[in-house]
């Protein structure tokens, strides 16, 4: 079994075309009728895209009857994709980054460090500050709880505490995200 890959499934259709629509009756939306809208027999509907090399396209299952429109199935499915490529494009995608501390970091590093968040923040990146306590450096949780408030403080400008520092493990953490431009 081993080098094979497994069979690909057809990805079934979204939208049932034609002859896979099994109400009886379906209202039919468009130019192909009077007044844009009409209830009709489903074989008469079908015969009435055939007439036109369209396609009948069930767009509204669940209402009764059943919401069908006249068109080009093809380009219909072409352009909900397109659609869904927006979507998808727009889509913002939040960036973390993490900055880490030792309970006895040094005025210098921490500056350093401080600079390097409020880059990412202005670039629109969410901070995820840690202190890590390693061996029995443990017992100074208040010196490591005092350095992410701080960092915090000296951050408010550009950025909004998301949450407050936590102790999970040898970790303290604070998470800050930019804060929103209101024009």
């Amino acid at each position: 079994m081993r080098g094979r890959t497994p069979f690909r499934q057809r990805q079934e259709e979204p939208y049932k075309v034609n002859e896979k629509i099994r109400a009886r009756e379906v209202r039919v939306v468009g130019d192909f009728v009077e007044g844009g809208n009409a209830v009709l027999q489903t074989a008469q509907a079908i015969k009435i895209a055939q007439e036109n090399d369209l396609d009948l396209v069930e767009i509204s299952p669940n209402a009764s009857p059943p919401v069908c429109k006249v068109i080009d199935y093809a380009k219909f499915k072409y352009e909900q994709k397109k659609k869904q490529k927006e979507i998808k494009a727009n889509a913002s995608k939040t960036v973390l980054k993490e900055i880490r501390f030792g309970p006895n970091t040094d005025d210098h590093d921490f500056n350093f460090k401080l600079k390097h968040a409020i880059g990412f923040l202005k670039e629109g990146a969410k901070v995820k500050a840690y202190v890590h306590f390693v061996g029995r450096s443990i017992v100074f949780k208040e010196r490591g709880e005092m350095l992410l408030l701080r960092f915090a403080q000296e951050l408010e400008e550009y950025a909004q505490v998301e949450q407050l520092p936590k102790l999970e493990g040898k970790r303290m953490f604070l998470f800050l995200s930019p804060k929103t431009n209101k024009k």
